[in-house]
């Protein structure tokens, strides 16, 4: 297995790990967790450890992709693999930050409605030897998602001492970028999804 596809699995591997330490029932087993307070925000270990999961799997989605083009590495696997582990870790830690009401449960029932539409977009075209490259709003999305949880994570520090929700402001950029590259893609490529209406 070539380097690439190991740091997508590790990628894949750190999804159930950012759950269980999201979820463990900590004060049920009287573990304390220290809490500081920076710069107005309220930050745990436990919240600089998951913001410490995310932004290494968030790195990974972008080492794994470089290496395999720049080295010639990109195998069937890779191309299987890669994009599941890239929505299961964004997708579990919107579903966990909207389960502690961090945000609206509406924005990953929006972006997982959204990745499930172009998915069958991209299967109905691969059946039309149809390869749909990712778009450059596509990229976008998966950009803001990432930087939003992160901040997310991390409770708005520093833009909340400045008095600008910041966190929310850009999960909701990341979810109008997500609906508009949704529609992007759907338009691009409605003929082989209305051609035998």
């Amino acid at each position: 297995m070539n380097l690439p596809n190991k740091l997508t699995l590790i990628r894949l591997g750190l999804v159930p790990l950012f759950v269980v330490v999201y979820l463990f029932p900590y004060q049920t087993f009287g573990i304390y967790i220290p809490t500081y307070d920076i710069l107005y925000s309220q930050i745990s270990i436990l919240d600089i450890v998951l913001f410490i999961i995310f932004v290494t799997a968030s790195i990974t989605d972008y080492l794994d992709g470089y290496l395999a083009r720049k080295n010639g590495m990109v195998t069937t696997f890779g191309k299987f693999i890669d994009p599941i582990a890239d929505k299961l870790i964004v997708n579990t830690a919107l579903l966990l930050l909207a389960s502690s009401h961090h945000i609206t449960i509406v924005i990953p029932i929006i972006m997982i409605s959204r990745d499930m539409i172009v998915d069958a977009i991209r299967m109905v075209a691969s059946q039309k030897n149809v390869v749909l490259a990712a778009s450059f709003l596509g990229k976008a999305k998966t950009m803001t998602q990432m930087i939003a949880i992160g901040v997310l994570l991390l409770h708005n520090v520093v833009f909340k001492a400045l008095g600008i929700p910041m966190d929310q402001i850009l999960i909701w950029v990341a979810t109008m970028i997500s609906v508009v590259s949704g529609i992007e893609v759907f338009v691009k490529n409605q003929q082989y999804i209305l051609e035998s209406m």
